[in-house]
C-alpha cells in the first residue's frame, strides 16, 4: 500500500497569468492549457470513480485500500481546484473550455453501469497521466522561462500524479477486474484522450491567432515527436500497459520522490478526507 500525503500548494493563482505563460512559447501554452482545461472534470470523475470502487469491495478488503483511496481523493480534490482556479485565469485571455462539457457528457453514459468500467478508465487515464508526470520532471526545462508559481505548480502536479500511480489500478484488480477490459478502455481512452487534446490545442491557437505561425508548428514538432518529445518518450512504457503482467509501480517513481523531497518548502502537509 502507498501512503498518500495529501498537500495544500503555497501559490497565488488569484494573480494574472501571462497569455504565453510558459516560457513565452504559444505551442506549450496552448497545449498545457488545453490539459488543464479537462482537469476539473477529470479529476472529478476519479474520485468518483476509486470512492464506488472502494465501496463495491467485501468489507474485508476494504481496510487494506481505504487509507490509499483517501490520500487519493485528497490528492486529486486539490489537483482539480487548483486547475480551476488556474483556468479561471487562462479564460480571462478569450479562451473557450469545449473539453470539459464533451468529457462529462461521455462520462454520464457511464452512470450505472459496473463500477470495474470507470475504475478501468481511471486507470487508463492514470498511466497517461504518469507517462506526462515522468516526462515532465525529467524535461522539466521546458518550464523554465515560467513564473516561478507556475512552474511549481505543473511539477508538484506531475510529482503527485507519479506517487499516485497505482491506487485505481489495484482497485481495479481487488474488483478481479480482467485484462481484456483494462486493454479495450486503455485503447479507447488513448484514441478519445489524444482527439480531445489536439482539438482543444488547436481550438486555444484558434483564439490566441498564433495557430498558423511556423514558430507553432515548429514547438509542436519539437516537443511531441522530437527525439525528447513527449509522445516519442512514452511510446515504449505506454505500450507496457498491455502486458498482462504489467502493474504501475514497475515503472520508477524516483524523479517524483526527489521532486517532492527537495520542494518540501513549496506545501505544506494537511488533513485527508474520508473516502465515503
Amino acid at each position: 500500500m502507498t501512503e498518500l500525503v495529501v498537500r495544500k500548494l503555497l501559490i497565488d493563482l488569484e494573480q494574472p497569468v501571462q497569455r504565453h505563460w510558459c516560457s513565452g512559447d504559444a505551442f506549450l501554452t496552448a497545449w498545457f492549457n488545453a490539459l488543464s482545461m479537462s482537469f476539473p472534470v477529470g479529476e472529478q470523475f476519479f474520485i468518483d470513480s476509486v470512492r464506488n470502487g472502494l465501496k463495491a469491495l467485501p468489507s474485508e478488503k476494504q481496510s487494506a485500500l481505504r487509507d490509499e483511496v483517501q490520500g487519493f481523493i485528497g490528492q486529486e480534490a486539490t489537483h482539480r481546484r487548483i486547475h480551476a482556479l488556474f483556468n479561471g485565469q487562462i479564460e480571462k485571455h478569450g479562451l473557450v473550455n469545449e473539453w470539459a462539457p464533451r468529457a462529462d457528457q461521455r462520462m454520464k453514459l457511464l452512470e450505472g453501469t459496473d463500477p470495474r468500467h470507470s475504475l478501468a478508465i481511471t486507470a487508463a487515464n492514470e498511466h497517461f497521466t504518469a507517462l506526462f508526470a515522468e516526462w515532465m520532471l525529467s524535461h522539466h526545462q521546458v518550464l523554465d522561462g515560467c513564473e516561478p508559481r507556475l512552474k511549481t505548480l505543473w511539477l508538484w502536479h506531475s510529482a503527485e500524479e507519479a506517487e499516485h500511480k497505482c491506487t485505481a489500478f489495484d482497485l481495479y484488480q481487488a474488483l478481479d477486474g480482467s485484462h481484456t477490459w483494462r486493454v479495450k478502455w486503455m485503447r479507447r481512452i488513448t484514441l478519445v484522450f489524444l482527439m480531445d487534446a489536439v482539438r482543444q490545442t488547436v481550438n486555444n491557437l484558434q483564439h490566441d491567432g498564433t495557430l498558423w505561425r511556423w514558430s507553432t508548428w515548429r514547438s509542436a514538432a519539437r516537443h511531441m515527436f522530437g527525439r525528447q518529445g513527449l509522445l516519442r518518450t512514452c511510446y515504449k512504457p505506454w505500450r507496457a500497459y498491455f502486458r498482462e503482467d504489467f502493474h504501475p509501480a514497475q515503472q520508477s517513481s524516483d524523479l517524483s520522490e526527489n521532486w517532492l523531497r527537495d520542494n518540501r518548502a513549496q506545501f505544506t502537509r494537511v488533513g485527508q478526507p474520508e473516502a465515503a
